[in-house]
């Protein structure tokens, strides 16, 4: 099931190939079905999920990894049966100590050698042992009891690198939230007549690139998916874009390649360090955690490298200044993505792979301190950045630096509160900020400019427009009924200590443990220049009479844009009133890996 969700776009562009460029009108149907075949199969995913395992024999990973061992193991020449407990006594670590420390491992695998059926066997067996062992790893993360749709195929034998996918409660949400935003760019895109051809082709792409970070849990396998996406949101910006297309493209190309060389250099060191070498995700946050192959200080270094490299997607201040020459000069659509999806990338990252492999460094002093007050600079900065703009678009790209400071804060607070409220903030400004820049370009096609002085009065002209209008900036906003609001009042309850464990931000940041609370007061303060900066946008875009005689003939909202817009003012208003249907999904992913960091506190 993955598999087809993630390569029918794929699919999809490879048919639009064999589609003359001439006939635009069959290329954006068969765009548009295949994004929506997509969605319907993301849709089923999401609803299967939490059916018992008997219900879905077969796709939770337990079972799946469990099989491949079997596989491995049985495709050998053993003295004794593999399953027996005198072979697993030698060839797997006990569930206490859950992986080999350096000597463990060395006397393990002579022990293994021992069991094969001759010498000529023995380095088969080693082989097989190994990838057996990495395997039974996996099985112990903690992660791994939530998987399901789990897929794993050898892919490249000679390096350990495996096609493995699954997904759980923190990526199925931006898996269907991706599915969905894809096909309403694809539909809103209709009237595209420049490289039609070729816009669908890549925007398609950018959807399989996309959705595989999502779904996998090979680090290898990850990285060739979000390499995939930088390449189609180049040329996208680069030849759509405005007229400084050019040096926004180049600009987002380095800044997102210069993070993408930092993640892989840690990826190789993980890789090379850990004993069986492995990119398995899932057996790396077993084995990286125990201290055994990997120093305090290894830990650091790699945690600050790939927050590197995932910090340049959020974007983190000072890594920032790449987002608002790309979403001023990117299409309405693939500026919808690159706000709605492309910068959970990085926060995604944090959440799967730095916090949950490298928790003594994610719960050390520094980092925590680091994660907070950057949030805090994110949130304020974004703000009074958004709050200085008269570009209608830049005004959106800089409030999305803004929201996505919460996800950092609440992150660092390691409370459940926090980690929850940080990953239903991604969720929900993906949905917030991807209705912000559809109804930018709504009026940006009627007017032809963004210029917020020049407006006016549009609310007499265009009602139904300034009605869905109305919802997009109060669920950006923060309001109480609408999405924006319960994933940011989470981040600040979970950062100041409002559940049964005291956040870390309020009594671990600091010099000798001093309540550090001052950084959640600072943070409020983005709360007040956001409500100054949208309040001031719908006075001075919807409010007072109209001040240019052209606007009066602006048409209202189109059948395109309406459905475009609808379901995402739809989702705002569902997860502000009913927030706990998001939450329920995402609560025992995310428990468990707050268990995991918290854990390492104090040892």
């Amino acid at each position: 099931m993955l598999t087809w969700c993630i390569f029918l776009p794929l699919i999809t562009a490879a048919i639009l190939i064999l589609i003359p460029s001439g006939w635009k009108g069959l290329i954006k149907s068969v765009s548009v079905i295949g994004a929506l075949l997509t969605f319907i199969v993301s849709v089923n995913l999401a609803i299967d999920y939490h059916k018992d395992a008997g219900d879905i024999e077969g796709t939770d990973a337990t079972t799946v990894l469990k099989d491949a061992q079997e596989t491995i193991l049985g495709g050998v020449d053993l003295k004794v049966d593999h399953k027996g407990a005198e072979f697993r006594k030698v060839a797997y670590p006990p569930a206490a100590s859950k992986s080999f420390n350096p000597e463990q491992y060395a006397a393990a695998k002579e022990a293994v050698r021992a069991f094969a059926s001759s010498e000529t066997a023995a380095d088969e067996v080693e082989k097989a042992w190994k990838r057996a062992l990495e395997l039974e790893y996996a099985l112990h993360a903690p992660a791994t009891k939530h998987l399901r749709y789990t897929e794993l195929a050898p892919w490249i034998s000679l390096f350990n690198v495996n096609y493995f996918l699954a997904v759980d409660g923190l990526s199925l949400p931006l898996v269907w939230l991706t599915a969905l935003l894809s096909l309403l760019c694809l539909v809103y895109s209709w009237n595209t007549e420049k490289g039609t051809k070729g816009y669908y082709i890549l925007f398609l792409l950018l959807e399989t690139g996309l959705l595989g970070v999502f779904c996998a849990l090979d680090f290898f396998l990850f990285y060739v998916f979000w390499e995939v996406v930088l390449l189609p949101m180049y040329f996208l910006i680069g030849i759509w874009g405005g007229k400084n297309r050019l040096y926004a493209a180049i600009k987002f190309f380095i800044y997102t390649l210069v993070g993408s060389v930092v993640m892989l250099i840690c990826m190789l060191v993980l890789y090379y360090t850990s004993e069986p070498n492995t990119f398995n995700l899932l057996s790396l946050m077993t084995v990286v955690p125990g201290g055994e192959w990997f120093s305090y200080g290894l830990q650091w270094w790699l945690f600050l490298g790939l927050f590197v490299g995932f910090a340049i997607k959020v974007p983190v201040f000072p890594f920032h200044t790449w987002l608002p020459d790309a979403h001023v000069e990117a299409p309405t659509a693939v500026s919808v993505m690159l706000a709605g999806i492309l910068l959970k990338m990085g926060g995604y990252g944090l959440f799967r792979i730095s916090y949950t492999m490298l928790p003594d460094a994610a719960a050390s002093n520094f980092f925590i301190a680091l994660l907070a007050i950057l949030g805090m600079i994110n949130i304020v900065y974004g703000a009074f950045c958004a709050l200085a703009q008269k570009d209608f678009k830049r005004l959106v790209a800089y409030s999305s630096v803004s929201h996505m400071g919460y996800v950092l804060l609440g992150l660092a607070a390691l409370t459940y509160y926090g980690v929850n409220g940080a990953a239903l903030q991604m969720f929900n400004h993906g949905v917030s900020s991807a209705m912000m820049f559809l109804l930018v370009g709504v009026v940006y096609d009627r007017a032809h400019h963004r210029d917020l002085t020049r407006f006016g009065g549009l609310g007499l002209q265009m009602p139904w427009y300034t009605g869905v209008a109305t919802v997009g900036f109060f669920a950006s906003l923060g309001l109480p009924g609408l999405n924006g609001f319960i994933s940011e009042a989470m981040c600040f309850l979970g950062a100041w200590g409002g559940n049964e464990q005291v956040s870390l931000v309020a009594s671990e940041v600091g010099t000798h443990g001093i309540a550090s609370r001052w950084i959640v007061v600072v943070s409020l303060l983005g709360v007040i220049l956001t409500a100054c900066y949208i309040l001031w946008t719908i006075q001075r875009v919807f409010l007072g009479q109209i001040k240019n005689e052209e606007y009066k003939k602006f048409p209202d909202l189109s059948f395109r844009e309406v459905f475009a817009l609808a379901p995402l003012g739809a989702l705002c208003v569902i997860l502000g009133v009913w927030p706990k249907i998001l939450i329920d999904f995402m609560d025992g992913t995310l428990t468990t890996m707050t268990d995991v960091v918290r854990s390492v506190i104090g040892n």
